[in-house]
């Protein structure tokens, strides 16, 4: 059941709603340029399904082949049950590790990288994380819930948790004890040393009451949101990486081979006492807290939102096509060199190297749509791509003079 992708046109109406509110409060809690980039995170974790091999599949095929108890019945009501409240456990257990052990921790830091705390947040999501979370869900195959309804309860409980990224909403009294609430979830995704590691459900807040990991959200302390080593960019490649690198930057510096193993497996923030001293990382001084807010043109804030338009609608395209693998891969790699370029312009960075990795990008899209006509490909479908080409080279020319103006003045 693919209700994730029905519920995003719900969720884009939420996004919208939120926005209007909080524009019409006087409160708003948006800023293009972070949801811009959570937007992209999201889009990029749904486009994952064109360039990864479904290790973790076969495994829990072979799981309920030979090694399962008898499978449950899925027109049974006790088995949903079940298997709702048995996938948030082991949901639980992946995520509290997911903050406790860095190899883990860098595919889920992308997901808590954003400084705004918006329901934009709840779709920046990873796209590493078929590497390992497999591993947490094995249990409910073992003891035979049909993987039909594990990747329901599954969807079910990701579609809850898109609720719950609002600034706007109070406590919700008796429900705070049982139910992940926007309150005791805002606390999961800060920095504050208080609230650092905690409040790890998905749906029910009971596992993190019940394993003392659990932290009410305060008055006397309000949430400032992100990381402790602040990302400082809004580059998706930089946000999925980052972690994956300062593990293999610390393998190879460490001396003993005994700390070069034990990075990849250490607690989260841990370093060899040697790379420690010679390569130290910095964390926020949140005293002096200032969230990533490059100063840009407004032309290209509406150029983020176009191709943030755009995007969106290539996964949707690509999603709906019937597409060989290395097609698939051709349309990944499009809508990531998209991503990487449209945030390069919200960082400020030099026009004229941005241009370059631009011409590159829109030669590699005049490539495809020849070669996807080539392969008869639906007329009205390269129709669109070539109008978005045509949009996306006038803008160009305007962009780099408005940006370099914008960055002039900013100085």
């Amino acid at each position: 059941m693919q209700l994730i992708e029905f519920a995003i046109p719900f969720f884009i109406l939420a996004i919208v709603a939120e926005l209007a509110y909080g524009v019409w409060t006087g409160r708003n809690t948006y800023r293009l340029n972070d949801s811009v980039s959570s937007l992209f995170m999201g889009v990029l974790s749904q486009a994952r399904r064109f360039v990864t091999l479904g290790v973790g599949a076969y495994v829990y095929y072979l799981i309920t082949r030979y090694l399962s108890l008898p499978l449950m019945d899925a027109s049974h009501w006790f088995t949903w049950v079940l298997a709702f409240v048995l996938y948030d456990f082991c949901y639980y257990w992946l995520h509290r590790l997911g903050h406790e052990r860095t190899i883990l921790w860098a595919a889920h830091v992308a997901h808590h990288q954003s400084e705004d705390y918006n329901l934009t947040t709840a779709l920046r999501q990873t796209s590493t994380g078929f590497l390992f979370g497999w591993i947490f869900y094995i249990p409910m195959f073992l003891l035979g819930i049909p993987a039909e309804v594990v990747v329901t309860v599954g969807a079910l409980n990701l579609i809850y948790q898109f609720w719950v990224h609002t600034e706007h909403l109070p406590k919700l009294g008796w429900y705070e004890w049982i139910f992940v609430t926007p309150s005791n979830h805002r606390v999961h995704h800060a920095q504050n040393d208080i609230y650092l590691d905690r409040n790890y459900g998905g749906v029910f807040i009971l596992w993190d009451r019940m394993f003392g990991s659990f932290q009410e959200e305060l008055d006397k302390e309000p949430v400032i949101f992100g990381i402790r080593g602040p990302l400082r960019s809004f580059n998706p490649v930089h946000a999925l990486t980052h972690i994956y690198v300062d593990m293999f930057k610390d393998s190879w510096h460490a001396a003993s081979w005994k700390d070069k193993l034990y990075v990849w497996v250490a607690r989260t923030g841990w370093q060899p006492a040697d790379v420690a001293r010679d390569f130290p990382r910095t964390k926020s001084d949140l005293s002096t807290f200032e969230k990533y807010d490059p100063a840009v043109a407004a032309l290209v804030n509406w150029y983020g939102f176009y191709q943030l338009i755009a995007v969106m609608g290539m996964l949707a395209l690509l999603i709906t096509s019937e597409l060989g693998y290395w097609q698939g891969v051709a349309g990944w790699t499009l809508l990531l060199a998209t991503t990487m370029t449209t945030t390069f312009w919200l960082e400020a960075r030099d026009s004229q190297r941005v241009m370059r990795w631009e011409i590159l990008r829109l030669g590699a899209l005049a490539v495809l749509m020849i070669f996807a006509l080539q392969q008869g490909t639906a007329a009205s479908a390269v129709i669109v791509a070539a109008l978005y080409w045509v949009i996306n080279l006038l803008i160009l020319i305007a962009l780099p003079r408005a940006a370099s103006e914008a960055t002039a003045a900013a100085h």
